[in-house]
C-alpha cells in the first residue's frame, strides 16, 4: 500500500484523520500563503488553490505517495477573518460576527501520482447573539488566538453558534472525513 502523508501539521486535522484508522505521518507544507490571498479575492477558490499547493508541495518530494492537503478561508462581509494572534484581535472579531452569519470554506486536495481529486464545501456559520462578557469568557476559556474566525469549533467555540448548514459536519474542522474516506477507499487504502 502507498504511503500516505498529511500535508499539514494542524493537530486538528491530525486527530481528524486519526478517526478514519489509517496510517499516516504529517508534514510541513512549504507554501508562502500571503502573496496568494493578496492575488486571490474568490474566498471559496482561495481555499481550493491552498490546498492543492499544500498537497502538491508534500507529494513533490514524495511522488509514490497519497498526500493530503487542506485550507479553510473564515468570511464575514467579504472580508477573510484572519487568526487573531492576541485577545484584543478576537474579542473585536467575535464582537462584529455576534449575531450574524460568515461563511467557512473547506478545500481539501488530494494527490496520488499524476492523479489529483478535488473537494470544497461551504458551512454557512450563524452565530448567536453574544454579550461582551461572554465573547471574554469565552477567549479566556478556549484561547483561539490561533484559529481563524477566532473560534474553535472542535471545543467550547462550539457553544458560540445557532446553527451551521453544511454538505459535511466534519469539514468544519478542517477535513471533509466522508469525501476523504470515499477518495481514499477509490486509491486503495483500507476505510474501516
Amino acid at each position: 500500500m502507498k504511503e500516505l502523508i498529511l500535508a499539514s501539521t494542524s493537530i486538528y486535522r491530525k486527530q481528524q484523520l486519526e478517526r478514519l484508522q489509517v496510517s499516516f505521518t504529517a508534514q510541513s507544507p512549504m507554501v508562502d500563503e500571503e502573496p496568494i490571498k493578496q492575488r486571490c479575492h474568490d474566498h471559496q477558490q482561495l481555499a481550493a488553490q491552498l490546498s492543492m499547493l499544500k498537497a502538491k508541495s508534500v507529494s513533490a518530494n514524495h511522488s509514490d505517495a497519497i498526500v493530503i492537503g487542506g485550507d479553510q478561508v473564515a468570511s464575514f462581509n467579504g472580508t477573510i477573518l484572519s487568526k487573531p494572534k492576541n485577545q484584543e484581535r478576537a474579542f473585536d472579531q467575535l464582537r462584529a460576527m455576534a449575531g450574524g452569519e460568515h461563511h467557512l470554506y473547506t478545500a481539501l486536495t488530494i494527490v496520488c501520482g499524476l492523479e489529483e481529486y478535488q473537494y470544497s464545501c461551504v458551512a454557512t456559520m450563524k452565530m448567536r447573539a453574544l454579550s461582551d462578557e461572554q465573547i471574554r469568557r469565552y477567549i479566556a476559556a478556549d484561547k483561539p488566538f490561533d484559529s481563524c474566525g477566532s473560534y474553535r469549533l472542535e471545543s467550547l467555540g462550539i457553544s458560540l453558534f445557532e446553527s451551521i448548514i453544511c454538505e459535511d459536519y466534519t469539514s468544519i474542522i478542517g477535513i471533509p472525513l466522508m469525501w476523504t474516506a470515499r477518495t481514499l477507499t477509490q486509491l486503495g487504502v483500507i476505510v474501516p
